[in-house]
């Protein structure tokens, strides 16, 4: 970039900081699609190769971005747990508020997915149910298994919500059958977005739970 004078002028400097908040932005407006290294370099008025100051790679950048959606959702348990039997009321918190993390940022579960997958970011997803559960008083190993298996299944129902919200906003999904064509939803058939089939689910997976508890405490 040059002045009037064709001088070099430096760019303003970015901070790790900045590079995420504008990654999210284009991200919950356009989409993971079209979130590049080149566009994000556009929006901060720098060139590709400066992102790399702070981030090796996309996936890297992907990470950070998981990381600061799934923290939203940190704290909704917090001192819900004074009792081992309310679990079940910290745990359904704590997935309700995953869900509306991931459901506020566009492509929310797509990139918290990828990036636990690869084991790069949004840990602190699965150490909160995680937490929750262990309330109950389940072993270690019981309470991590338990925390991915809901956490998996909070990702997929996101995914699907977001991919439906997207479908719907193009316009190419149209009529009450299409969108509830199983005639499965508690509300508004057309809403992809509502929430009494996700609350289903979580209430099976943690039934699984306190039957299991139950069990064992009656041997």
């Amino acid at each position: 970039m040059t002045n009037p004078d064709g001088l070099g002028t430096r760019q303003p400097r970015h901070t790790r900081t900045d590079v995420v908040a504008a990654a999210l932005e284009i991200l919950d407006q356009h989409g993971l699609a079209d979130l590049t290294m080149r566009r994000l370099a556009a929006t901060l008025s720098v060139q590709p190769s400066a992102l790399y100051w702070h981030f090796a790679n996309k996936q890297s950048l992907l990470a950070s971005l998981a990381d600061q959606i799934v923290a939203r959702a940190d704290g909704p348990t917090t001192g819900l747990i004074t009792q081992p039997t309310e679990w079940i009321r910290a745990t359904r918190a704590q997935a309700n508020a995953l869900r509306d993390a991931l459901l506020a940022i566009r492509d929310g579960a797509e990139v918290v997915s990828s990036s636990l997958a690869l084991s790069l970011g949004a840990a602190s997803a699965q150490r909160c149910l995680r937490e929750a559960i262990a309330g109950g008083g389940f072993d270690p190993i019981i309470s991590e298994i338990a925390a991915s298996a809901l956490l998996h299944y909070i990702l997929g129902h996101v995914s699907h919500e977001q991919q439906r919200l997207q479908a719907d906003s193009l316009g190419v999904v149209a009529g009450s059958v299409a969108a509830d064509p199983a005639g499965v939803a508690a509300t508004d058939a057309n809403a992809p977005t509502q929430r009494a089939p996700f609350d289903f689910g979580i209430t099976l997976l943690i039934d699984g739970l306190e039957l299991q508890l139950t069990s064992r405490t009656n041997h």
